[in-house]
């Protein structure tokens, strides 16, 4: 991330996927490469410490009340033995947001244990992270994807709004934890704005509040790694400009559009770039016969300074991914 000269070009999972993380394959694919390993830090930021909510499950609905002085949020989930998803979002409406902005928010305690335990877990074989929120976060998941693209054309006021606030409680929790000994972040949101908003939505709602964020981080010598689905080539100078120190998952065509050698001409040595081989399209589906050369391609574009071999961020990969991820460190040896 540092544009060091390495040994080899590392090849890194994010996650386990699906294996169990106790089980010999896991410990087998840590040990053999160079995972991103992300860690839930508790802690509410969202609503705080204060709010009150109850939940109730009828078959395979989940309703979760959220009181406030202005009345109930409600938000639905449905869960199958597959997925889940919100099928119902708390705020839908601008007297929501009132709603909202009636809670008491009472900043989360810090906790870093499960990072702290989970760093002592890993050692030097992986890059353990914790998961944060960015700031369009907020209005980007209490809103529902159609009610949020709409807002930004009926309330931009309220979506910026919102997202200042959610940026000072992020930028002030994860200042504590960066005090609390985390090191290692990874930032999760800049898609909702740049997939669903385009240019105009990412830089109101992600670029100077991002870097807010990643400055803190930095503040205390520790590790920003940016995650960003969707349609990058857009979109790679501004994040070059966030200063994150990577991204991911610069997935190639057909399921996006990032070109590795020409987001490097774009960026030069301002961010590493992680991923491009989909692990649920390629290392899951085919044959490793047919994975070495697409490998190969991506690691000559990616080139022997600041990128890192990686797949998608699906979470969805099964045991037949991870040999293939371990098999892709024979090929990056190669290259040694």
């Amino acid at each position: 991330m540092r544009f060091d000269e390495v040994d080899r070009i590392p090849v890194a999972s994010f996650g386990l996927g699906k294996l169990d993380q106790n089980s010999p394959i896991a410990r087998e694919l840590i040990t053999r490469t160079d995972p991103f390993i992300e860690v839930h830090v508790p802690g509410d930021v969202y609503y705080g410490a204060a709010c009150e909510r109850e939940s109730w499950t009828e078959g395979d609905i989940t309703t979760t009340a959220i009181h406030t002085p202005l009345g109930n949020l409600t938000q639905r989930v449905r869960t199958t033995p597959i997925t889940s998803g919100v099928i119902e979002f708390p705020i839908k409406t601008p007297e929501d947001v009132e709603r909202y902005l009636s809670i008491n928010y009472v900043k989360p305690e810090v906790d870093a244990t499960p990072f702290h335990r989970r760093k002592a877990e890993i050692g030097q074989e992986g890059l353990v992270l914790a998961g944060i929120p960015t700031p369009v976060c907020l209005p980007a998941t209490m809103l529902s994807p159609e009610t949020f693209c709409l807002w930004w054309e009926d309330h931009p006021e309220l979506l910026l709004m919102l997202t200042t606030l959610f940026s000072a409680r992020v930028n002030d929790w994860v200042d504590r934890l960066c005090k609390a000994g985390v090191d290692g972040f990874r930032l999760i949101g800049g898609e909702y704005a740049s997939v669903q908003l385009g240019p105009s939505g990412f830089d109101a709602l992600a670029l100077e509040q991002d870097s807010e964020l990643v400055d803190i981080i930095h503040r205390c010598n520790g590790i920003a790694y940016y995650h960003n689905h969707g349609p990058v080539m857009r979109f790679v100078e501004r994040f070059a400009r966030i200063g994150m120190d990577a991204l991911d998952p610069l997935e190639a065509p057909p399921w996006g559009d990032a070109d590795l050698k020409r987001a490097r001409e774009l960026c030069g040595s301002r961010v590493a770039f992680v991923g491009n081989i989909d692990d649920m399209e390629i290392l899951e589906k085919l044959p490793f016969e047919q994975i070495e050369p697409i490998a190969r391609q991506r690691i000559e574009s990616g080139g022997d300074r600041g990128f890192i071999l990686g797949g998608t961020a699906s979470g969805s990969w099964t045991e037949k991914a991870a040999r293939n991820f371990m098999r892709l460190v024979d090929v990056a040896e190669s290259y040694s």
